[in-house]
C-alpha cells in the first residue's frame, strides 16, 4: 500500500500509481484539504459534508493512507499511517511556511509493547515501554512489510506511556509486566504520555478489529454481509460511522488491508517472549506517527491555503489556536463580516487581545519549545504594558537561585526579569535586574516568530542567541548547538539559515 516516501503510492504490479489518500479532521482541515487536493499525488477522503460542501466535491469515504488530526492545544497536527504517505503530509505542510517543525512518535500509534509498571497514580499506572539506555528493541517493521519509519527525528522524550486502571482487568503494582498497545497518542511538546490499553486492536478510520473477539462488536453497515473477506479468527470487527457512506469496494479494501495486519500480530505474539521475560520490549511497530507543530508564519500560509476556498480573515489560524472561544468568535465574524476578510488586512492583534486577553495587570506564561519537540514553562509574570501595535512587557520575580544562562551572573533575590515579546518578531529580548535597580545584563532569544496567546507567549528556541553584558560587552552564543540541531535534523536548513541572519542583525544592533 505504500510507495517510496513522498510519492504517490502503487496499488498493483503494473507501475502505476494513484494519489495518497488523506482523511483531515480539526481547525486546519479546510486549509491542508486545499493544500492536499492542489498540489499534485494528494486527494482528501472521509471529508465530513461541510467540507464536502465547501469544496463542492465528493471526496469519497474512501480508505485513508494516512490521517491527520489536529491536536488538543491547537498548536499543530498529528499524522498517522503509512510511511510514504505520512512523510508525503509533513512535506506539503513543510511547503506552507519555514516555521513549521516535525518529529516522528518513538511509540507510535498502534504499537504493542511488554511494558513495566513503574509508578502508580490515582487513575492509572506508568509504564515503561521501552529501555532509555537502548537495550529494547527497535520498532521496525511495518504491516506492508517496509520499514515502519519516516525520515524524520524522533521527539526527544521519556519511552513510556500511561495506562488507565480502567484499561485492564486485573490489579496492577509497581514491577508488574503486561502486553500493552499505545491507543492514543501525544504530541511531544505537551509533556503528556501516549495513552495505553492491555486490549490489542488495528484500527482504521472505517473499521477497528478487536482482538479477543469472535463476533461483531458494533455492528456494521449493510453492505459488509457481501464482503468476500471475513475478520480473522478471534477478531471482532467494529465499523465506523463512515462505512456507511463507504462503497462496497472501499470497505473490502478496508477490510482486506485491516485483516491482513491483525494476520501479522498474531505472527508476532505466536513467536514472543512473555512480558515478564520480554519487558520492556517491543512486540509490534504500530503505525508511521508523526507530529507536526505549526509557527506564526505556517499558520498565516495555512490562511492563504483556506482563503483560496471561502471568506478567511487575517489571522485565522491565529486566533483559532489560542481558545475554543476564540475560535467561534472566528467563525461568527466570518460569516456576518466578510470585509475582515481581505487578505491584505493586518492581524487584529489589539482587538484580539482586549476580547480574549492576556491584560494589562494579568498574568502571562512563557513556554519555550525546543527543537527536538520538547517544551517548557519558564514560568508565568504579570503583564506591565500591552501596545495595540502587538507588543506585550512581562515582569517576573526570580528565584534568587542559580545563574542567568551566558551572562555569568549569579541570581539574587529579588531580582527582576522583564521581558518584552512582540507578535511576529523572530527575537525577544529579556532584561535582568536587580532590586536596586541596576542592570545585570540582557538576553536576546532567537527564536520562531512570537505568538501572544491568551494564556502564554509561545515560540520555539532556535539555540543561538545574543546577550548584553553589564559593561556593554555583546556576545553571540550557541551556535555549536544551532548547528547540531541542524545536523540531527531537528531544524530544516531554511530556518536554520533565518536563526543565523536574525543572531547576525540582532548582534549587530546591539
Amino acid at each position: 500500500m505504500s510507495g517510496e516516501e513522498g510519492e504517490t503510492r502503487s496499488d498493483d504490479d503494473s507501475g502505476e500509481t494513484e494519489p495518497v489518500r488523506v482523511r483531515v479532521r480539526g481547525i486546519y482541515t479546510t486549509a491542508l484539504t486545499h493544500l492536499l487536493e492542489s498540489s499534485g499525488g494528494t486527494t482528501v477522503v472521509q471529508a465530513s459534508p461541510p467540507i464536502r460542501e465547501r469544496f463542492d466535491a465528493a471526496l469519497p469515504p474512501e480508505p485513508a493512507d494516512a490521517s491527520v488530526w489536529t491536536t488538543d492545544d491547537r498548536q499543530g497536527v498529528g499524522v498517522v499511517g503509512s510511511p510514504a504517505a505520512v512523510r508525503t503530509v509533513v512535506d506539503r505542510a513543510f511547503s506552507v511556511g519555514r516555521d513549521a517543525l516535525a518529529w516522528q512518535d518513538p511509540t507510535p500509534w498502534g504499537a504493542v509493547y511488554a511494558g513495566e509498571v513503574t509508578e502508580t497514580l490515582g487513575s492509572g499506572a506508568v509504564v515503561e515501554l521501552t529501555d532509555a539506555t537502548g537495550s529494547g528493541s527497535e520498532p521496525d517493521e511495518g504491516a506492508d512489510g517496509t520499514e515502519n519509519r519516516v525520515t524524520l527525528p524522533d521527539a526527544n522524550r521519556d519511552p513510556e506511556g500511561f495506562l488507565p486502571y480502567s484499561a485492564t482487568a486485573s490489579h496492577v503494582t509497581v514491577g508488574d509486566r503486561l502486553r500493552v498497545q499505545v491507543t492514543e497518542a501525544s504530541a511531544p511538546w505537551t509533556g503528556g504520555r501516549p495513552v495505553l490499553d492491555t486490549t490489542v486492536s488495528v484500527e482504521r478510520p472505517l473499521l477497528t478489529l478487536v482482538r479477543g473477539g469472535g463476533s461483531d462488536v458494533g455492528g456494521g453497515p449493510e453492505l459488509a454481509d457481501l464482503l468476500p473477506t471475513d475478520p480473522p479468527a478471534g477478531w471482532a470487527s467494529d465499523w465506523g460511522r463512515a462505512a456507511d457512506d463507504a462503497d462496497l469496494d472501499s470497505l473490502g479494501d478496508t477490510l482486506e488491508t485491516a485483516a491482513d495486519c491483525a494476520a501479522d500480530v498474531d505472527d508476532a505474539f505466536a513467536d514472543a517472549t512473555a512480558p515478564d521475560d520480554a519487558a520492556p520490549d517491543c512486540y509490534w511497530p504500530g503505525e508511521a506517527t508523526v507530529w507536526v507543530r505549526f509557527g506564526r508564519e505556517t499558520r498565516f500560509g495555512l490562511d492563504e491555503q483556506r482563503r483560496a476556498v471561502t471568506a478567511t480573515m487575517a489571522g485565522h489560524h491565529r486566533v483559532k489556536a489560542g481558545t475554543e472561544r476564540a475560535s467561534a468568535a472566528v467563525d461568527f465574524v466570518e460569516a456576518v463580516c466578510p470585509g475582515v476578510t481581505d487578505d491584505a488586512a493586518d492581524f487584529p492583534f489589539d482587538a484580539t487581545t482586549r476580547q480574549f486577553g492576556p491584560q494589562e495587570g494579568g498574568s502571562l506564561g512563557i513556554e519555550h519549545g525546543k527543537p527536538d519537540g520538547r517544551s517548557f514553562s519558564l514560568g508565568r509574570g504579570e503583564v506591565t504594558r500591552r501596545d495595540p501595535d502587538g507588543t506585550v512587557v512581562v515582569e517576573r520575580e526570580m528565584s534568587g537561585r542559580g545563574t542567568y544562562d551566558a551572562l555569568g551572573v549569579d541570581q539574587q533575590a529579588g531580582d527582576v526579569a522583564v521581558t518584552k515579546f512582540t507578535e511576529g518578531k523572530w527575537w525577544y529580548p529579556t532584561v535582568y535586574r536587580g532590586d536596586d535597580g541596576e542592570k545585570r545584563g540582557t538576553y536576546v532569544n532567537i527564536c520562531t516568530p512570537v505568538e501572544v496567546f491568551p494564556d502564554a507567549a509561545r515560540y520555539v528556541d532556535l539555540h543561538v542567541d545574543v546577550v548584553k553584558h553589564a559593561d556593554g560587552t555583546v556576545e553571540r552564543v550557541d551556535d555549536d548547538e544551532l548547528d547540531a540541531a541542524e545536523v540531527a535534523g531537528h531544524l530544516r536548513p531554511e530556518l536554520a539559515e533565518r536563526a543565523r541572519d536574525v543572531a547576525s542583525a540582532v548582534e549587530n544592533a546591539l
